[in-house]
């Protein structure tokens, strides 16, 4: 592979839980398999320093710090502020990439009406408007509720990010896209049956796409059924896009690492 050809796991929760006894050993796998960058997202602000040390602790780590729409509800009143102070202290800081992850969950039904849902759009617009500040694109969390995002997008133009685990219509990515950010993809392509993100894993642009895994997350179909997946898979998840694109693996890994360090420049440093 060449030496611009790089994989980037640009969404992988590496300080959970499911990689305490052996998390030294899934990073070192992740090198084998040719992982240049692995971006770890924060989810609430109990783990923000945990991600902070954790990508500092090898090479190829970054982080961001955000507040996940999932854990929102749970949230003190003080979160926004504990998350801008993080952002301020750590602003020179080259592993700190991006915002994230945010966004909107619209599938759980307990958070997805009255209260809960204002409390989860509350948060998502506070933490764009944190991006700017900042300077900083946003990692998105994006299940069932693309056109509502899209409304905040428009109202406060960050500067892009990647909408983590896409699976909307083709206009929604294609406004997503015009609106600067790419589409992450990941484990959940691989399944034959997963007919409309293999449409936008196809018909879209290459360079609208970059790769991630969510580990330990949204397992390949390799994997068996409760299988933890890991860093390293992003390999073979970008020898699938290459099979249903019917390119090489340089170009996919060479336009997709392209691309996660157009949405996301902080993957720049360090030579990458």
């Amino acid at each position: 592979m060449p030496l611009d050809a790089m994989l980037f796991d640009t969404h992988c929760h590496l300080d959970a839980a499911e990689f305490d006894h052996d998390r030294a050993q899934v990073i070192a796998s992740a090198q084998s398999a040719g992982v240049q960058a692995i971006v770890i997202p924060a989810v609430e602000v109990a783990n923000f320093e945990r991600v902070r040390v954790l990508a500092h602790s090898f090479a190829q780590g970054f982080y961001a710090l955000g507040i996940h729409p999932m854990y929102v509800e749970r949230a003190e009143p003080e979160a926004l502020e504990h998350l801008r102070e993080a952002l301020l202290r750590h602003r020179s800081d080259p592993k700190l990439i991006a915002v994230g992850e945010i966004g909107l969950d619209f599938f759980i039904p307990e958070i997805s009406s009255g209260e809960p849902r204002v409390k989860q759009e509350i948060f998502y617009e506070a933490q764009l408007k944190l991006a700017l500040e900042f300077d900083l694109p946003v990692l998105l969390h994006v299940r069932r509720s693309q056109d509502t995002l899209l409304k905040y997008l428009r109202r406060h133009r960050v500067r892009g990010g990647i909408a983590h685990a896409f699976n909307g219509s083709m206009q929604q990515a294609q406004q997503f896209v015009e609106l600067g950010f790419a589409l992450g993809i990941g484990g959940a392509m691989t399944f034959e049956r997963a007919l409309q993100i293999r449409r936008l894993a196809t018909e879209l642009d290459l360079s609208a796409l970059v790769l991630e895994t969510d580990a330990p997350d949204i397992s390949p179909a390799w994997l068996p059924k409760g299988d933890r997946n890991e860093p390293c898979e992003v390999l073979q998840i970008a020898q699938v896009l290459a099979e249903l694109r019917g390119c090489s693996m340089d170009e996919i890994a060479t336009v997709t690492g392209e691309t996660a360090r157009r949405v996301c420049p902080g993957l720049g440093i360090n030579g990458l």
